[in-house]
């Protein structure tokens, strides 16, 4: 077998190890989505980490910037600015009160089981688009790696992911994600200095990427409309996409989640840094390529030693794994916790509890991959997937969350409107909007009008919905 065999088998064994481990380290269902609400700054801040870092950066980005140039770079200013956020004035209310899940909290601050079955359907729906263009990415890697038919490789990819997580649940995810961050950052660290030696050095990349692409240090690629609200997009999932808020709740107390959102964002920063040179580098060594996407697969094998290769397509292996590990964990919570067991089957029993939820992970793992064999978003480049995904987010979840802990007046009529109506606005500027404005500015501005006007015009929120979360209910 080549190295490049050995290296993801060898990666694999861990990965399957820690899933094991983490089952007998879940005892209860608190274990099971939040690990036990007791993450230290290290394992938190690396799962929020590895939770950013996925196929959208090291296949989607180096995509992207292969294509359009470097433009799309700025939009890395949004990360720390979102996180900042998140920290600064988020986490301190809406921490107050540890729920399961999002939809959970939902329930609690709007004073409604309807609206946390609306909260866990969306979540569904959005994280349906979101796990395809991790999964299109796996399908590439193994194609690379094993020559497999695509097909093929995202069946197996979705696979090994299913095992684990459905196994051992936030437990494994955030032990593999730890692992896989560290796969990411050594993949990273070695590939940029081989890759600069076939170039003749930063000096050389500079001047060899004008040539091969005169554009690339220009706005003239991307309209400046696109960029910014690219940017806009990634701040607004940021701040408020549900994988990443769950890991508010699994750590252990507000300095803890300070540390670790610090720590999130300088790995967040230096892996996108790295993969910026990358991108560069594959526009001067492989300026002919059918998809951007290719661009990263092809650095890696054409590029680096072979161990190394096999290093670097672990990397983005291990940050499409780790982005749709904590995804399934999300959306496998909705729909069994928030849809089922509340809605459905209130009165399951607690021995079958465990088994409902690896249930639901089970079927919201496979319907992605059944949904691209049928050919269902095949084609889209990865990175665009994304920021599909973080535009629904941001319109169905930003204004209900922020605003639920920051302003009393919010109700559950005007959370309501603002989800159904802000991620209605989102697909239908997907759909029909200029394709050089992207569908988070419209979805969000939808979204934000509802939330604000509905809840002015209904009955304020009864004092026991306002308790965990105010000083005072006024």
């Amino acid at each position: 077998m080549t190295a490049q065999v050995w290296v993801f088998i060898g990666y694999f064994c861990v990965v399957f190890a820690i899933g094991w481990y983490s089952l007998r380290a879940t005892r209860s269902e608190t274990d099971y989505w939040i690990a036990g609400g007791e993450l230290g700054w290290f394992t938190g801040g690396a799962t929020m980490a590895a939770t950013h870092t996925s196929a959208g950066t090291f296949v989607g980005t180096i995509g992207v910037m292969y294509t359009a140039g470097w433009s799309f770079g700025w939009v890395l200013l949004s990360i720390p600015l979102s996180y900042w956020f998140m920290v600064a004035v988020l986490a301190p209310r809406f921490t107050r009160q540890k729920e399961l899940t999002i939809p959970a909290f939902m329930e609690t601050r709007y004073y409604g089981k309807g609206i946390r079955g609306l909260a866990a359907g969306i979540i569904l729906v959005a994280t349906v688009v979101y796990i395809q263009a991790q999964i299109l990415a796996g399908g590439l890697i193994a194609n690379t790696v094993f020559g497999v038919p695509t097909t093929v490789g995202m069946v197996g990819f979705t696979t090994i992911l299913l095992i684990y997580t459905v196994v051992g649940g936030m437990v494994a995810v955030v032990y593999t994600d730890t692992f896989q961050l560290v796969v990411m950052g050594l993949g990273a660290l070695f590939a940029v200095p081989l890759a600069l030696r076939q170039v003749d050095g930063m000096g050389g990349l500079l001047t060899l990427v004008e040539s091969a692409h005169p554009l690339v240090f220009t706005f003239e690629t991307m309209p400046a409309t696109l960029l910014l609200t690219m940017g806009l997009s990634f701040f607004l999932g940021g701040v408020a996409t549900p994988e990443k808020l769950i890991r508010l709740y699994a750590m252990k107390d507000m300095r803890t989640i300070r540390r670790g959102v610090l720590f999130a964002i300088i790995m967040i920063l230096a892996i996108n840094l790295l993969v910026f040179v990358l991108a560069l580098s594959a526009i001067v060594l492989f300026p002919a390529l059918p998809t951007g996407d290719l661009a990263m697969p092809m650095v890696a094998t054409a590029v680096l030693p072979a161990t190394l290769g096999a290093i670097m397509l672990a990397a983005i292996t291990a940050a499409m794994m780790s982005t749709v590990d904590s995804l399934l964990i999300v959306a496998g919570s909705a729909l069994s916790v928030d849809i089922y067991q509340n809605l459905i089957n209130p009165d399951v029993s607690p021995e079958r509890r465990m088994w409902v939820d690896r249930l639901g992970i089970l079927v919201v793992g496979s319907l992605p991959v059944m949904l691209l064999l049928s050919g269902v978003g095949e084609g889209e480049l990865v990175q665009f997937i994304v920021l599909l995904f973080t535009a629904l987010m941001a319109a169905a979840f930003v204004p209900p969350v922020v605003g639920g802990v920051l302003w009393p007046r919010a109700t559950k009529q005007g959370a309501a409107a603002a989800m159904v109506g802000g991620v209605t606005a989102t697909f239908l500027w997907e759909l029909f909007g200029a394709a050089s404005v992207e569908p988070v500015l419209c979805g969000f501005l939808v979204s934000a009008l509802l939330f604000v006007t509905v809840s002015l015009v209904t009955p304020r929120p009864p004092a026991e919905a306002l308790a965990p979360y105010f000083d005072s209910a006024s």
